[in-house]
């Protein structure tokens, strides 16, 4: 059985197009089953309409429609099938809710953002992974992205997931995601070690992310996995490519102050797997990992190093 794809959408029209025509071109595309989780505009402070949001929500639907007639006629995919919410849901409702909605049809799936644009390869090397470690339970987590660019080996095995280009299955889902709700219930039963090691000593502070409200799924998924000893299949070199860091809601890159390490072009090679019933994680590999994350992949400039001197010294 071919993986079930979810994509989750809001309001770049652009980004969508590119993550869609990228998707397209995989070579499982036709045998695919495509779902987009459309989230709905925002509402103003007295519970009206924010046109403006919504205007571009419904800019990013004309599209799905359009191209739903166009997929549907070519039978680009096996199928495409349109979630649209009634309102604003935030971003950690619509990809929760979307899984299990996903989850109640199929055993496994694999989740895209609107702002992810795949290899050729990546439906094959997912749905590859996905049948090869079903049985292999500490297999929790199948990532396209990876933060490093191996020469010796074409996959290793991590507990640090990647949100960008992943996937898992039901049982795993199902019996270890919890969306934490405070700090204090997420931390439970972790130990100050579980802490620094979750982060890597520090320079991978995740942990943070529990002060958000809500708390991002992708922190909640990372802990699950740790809790239970997870491990999550990692390519040697990326399958995927964040093409969303300079207008992202959450994150936003300047190119004359900074730029980001790990925005690559996918690979355009197949990455080859085999089985490994009794899979560990690599210290060489941790390591590395550990160096690369540092400022989480962010590189500065001379005016950005300049910049960031100032904003710690003097507003931080």
């Amino acid at each position: 059985m071919t993986s079930p794809v979810a994509i989750f959408v809001y309001n770049r029209l652009d980004n969508t197009q590119k993550t869609l025509e990228c998707l397209l071109a995989n070579t499982l595309a036709r045998e695919t089953d495509v779902f987009v989780f459309s989230d709905g505009g925002k509402s103003l402070a007295d519970g009206t309409p924010d046109t403006k949001s919504w205007d571009a929500v419904n800019r990013v639907r004309a599209y799905l429609h359009n191209k739903k007639q166009e997929v549907d006629k070519a039978r680009s995919f096996n199928s495409f099938t349109i979630v649209e919410r009634e309102k604003n849901i935030y971003l950690e409702a619509n990809i929760t809710t979307g899984i299990r909605q996903v989850f109640e049809h199929y055993d496994r799936v694999i989740v895209l953002e609107d702002d992810i644009c795949t290899s050729p390869y990546y439906l094959k090397y997912m749905n590859e992974a996905f049948d090869m470690y079903k049985d292999v339970e500490k297999v929790m987590h199948v990532s396209g992205f990876t933060n490093l660019s191996l020469t010796d080996r074409e996959y290793y095995f991590t507990p640090h997931m990647s949100g960008w280009g992943w996937g898992t299955w039901r049982d795993r889902w199902q019996k270890y995601f919890v969306h934490y709700e405070s700090r204090q219930q997420a931390l439970e039963g972790m130990s100050e070690a579980d802490k620094d090691a979750m982060q890597y000593g520090g320079v991978f502070p995740c942990l943070k992310s529990l002060d958000k409200s809500p708390i991002p799924w992708d922190i909640c998924w990372e802990m699950a996995i740790y809790k239970a000893g997870g491990l999550c299949l990692t390519p040697g070199r990326t399958l995927v490519r964040n093409i969303g860091l300079k207008n992202g809601t959450h994150f936003r890159s300047f190119d004359i102050l900074q730029w980001y390490e790990f925005d690559r072009e996918p690979s355009c090679t197949p990455i080859l797997l085999s089985k490994n019933s009794a899979p560990e994680k690599n210290e060489e590999t941790e390591a590395l990992f550990s160096e690369a994350i540092k400022d989480w992949g962010i590189r500065y400039t001379i005016v950005g190093k300049i910049v960031r001197f100032l904003y710690k010294k003097f507003v931080k």
